[in-house]
């Protein structure tokens, strides 16, 4: 499962909810028919709508406030596989070796300068030519040579 955002609040009260998402590929996930998961619950998207920051989204079968306010501060998910085919680089399957430790790839943001990769351990690593000394795309394992205080 890849974590896509954060159902913040509702929006009125025939269930439309508000996601906060910084995901790089709100194009392929935020479209009618799509599969979120909100603590472990499947949800399929009926609509979607930007609204300031946030990514309005309804849900089918979802109608009233009140089938759905329980679960007001849980993070969305996704299911990796539902993207696979879809993204360019996938990143997502690699491991990172930074400075010679193995750390896995949780999330991968898209900046205007760049992609920012999200490691297991918490910490973000801009994806930039600077720190990338290989990408082994058989072995899945991108190199990356840091500066110690980055780490």
């Amino acid at each position: 499962m890849i974590k896509i955002g954060k159902y913040v609040n509702t929006h009125g009260i025939k269930g439309e909810i508000r996601i906060l998402s910084d995901f790089s590929r709100k194009d392929l996930l935020f479209i009618k028919g799509f599969k979120i998961y909100i603590k472990n619950k499947e949800f399929i998207i009926n609509s979607y709508r930007k609204h300031k920051q946030y990514d309005m989204v309804t849900l089918v079968g979802i109608n009233n406030i009140n089938d759905i306010i329980e679960l007001k501060g849980s993070d969305v998910y996704i299911k990796r596989e539902d993207i696979d085919s879809f993204i360019d680089e996938d990143l997502y399957s690699y491991s990172a070796i930074i400075n010679e430790k193995k750390y896995k790839i949780e999330n991968i943001l898209e900046s205007k300068a760049h992609k920012i990769l999200i490691l297991d351990n918490g910490v973000m690593i801009p994806y930039v030519d600077e720190f990338i000394e290989k990408k082994d795309d058989i072995k899945k394992i991108v190199y990356l040579k840091l500066p110690d205080n980055l780490m």
